[in-house]
């Protein structure tokens, strides 16, 4: 067992509507027994984020939009990007994740979501010419990566629940700032990213958290649990600041 407990933020608006919020739990559960880790979970709303997260050890930005605060939904990604905070985006999480490294790294500070904004000028996420909600669709993945080395595989099927993804003729500047796409679907559009050069940043369009059934984790969430109860450890006698009181 762990020495010190690592804090994962869960960061997103808790509803019973969405059914990775219900997944969650259990898996982390299932996590926490099976690996012999020790997590101590609380879950932001996207209107609560502040700069409390730095005190976190993890940081994972759940499905759910639109957020109550997409505000509140980028500055969690930019805390964990800033301070090299394990972060793990998916489905929509992913989608924010993108737009807050084309504003605040790549300088593309009107990068917009067509879900809060459809008339804007400067679209990064738009919607897909099919939506993948509730689907499986094949994985192409990058050869080297990051989600090669946890995936163990060149091709694997994920579940989607997503309606939106990320304009790739747009994609340039995220590449030339560091980020990487690491995972395609068939027709080469992106799905995975990631950022080689911080401890741990992995998001993803499809919901690793709805893989299966829910008691053997998903390798994403696994080397991410781990990168949390690590970074844990390794702080665990420096101090900390506030955390949220909710839990």
């Amino acid at each position: 067992m762990h020495a010190y407990s690592g804090r994962l933020a869960l960061v997103g608006d808790r509803s019973p509507h969405v059914r990775s919020h219900s997944r969650i739990p259990g898996l982390l559960q299932a996590l926490e027994e099976r690996e012999h880790l020790d997590l101590d979970v609380y879950w932001v709303p996207t209107d609560e984020v502040d700069d409390a997260l730095e005190a976190f050890d993890g940081i994972w930005l759940l499905p759910g939009s639109p957020y109550r605060s997409e505000a509140g939904a980028i500055t969690a990604v930019r805390i964990a990007r800033e301070n090299g905070i394990p972060f793990l985006g998916t489905c929509a999480g992913l989608q924010h994740a993108m737009l807050e490294f084309a504003r605040n790294v790549c300088g593309a500070t009107g990068a917009q979501h067509a879900e809060s904004t459809p008339d804007a000028d400067d679209l990064l996420i738009v919607p897909m010419q099919c939506s993948l909600e509730g689907h499986e669709g094949a994985v192409q993945v990058r050869p080297g990566s990051r989600a090669a080395e946890l995936l163990g595989v060149e091709r694997s099927m994920e579940r989607y629940h997503c309606a939106y993804g990320l304009d790739s003729s747009k994609l340039g500047p995220l590449r030339e700032h560091g980020m990487v796409f690491s995972g395609y679907d068939d027709a080469g559009e992106p799905r995975i990213a990631e950022l080689p050069e911080h401890p741990f940043y992995l998001a993803s369009l499809f919901q690793p958290e709805l893989a299966g059934d829910g008691r053997r984790p998903h390798p994403f969430i696994q080397a991410f649990a781990h990168a949390v109860a690590g970074r844990g450890d390794q702080i665990a006698e420096t101090g900390r600041g506030a955390i949220p009181a909710a839990r």
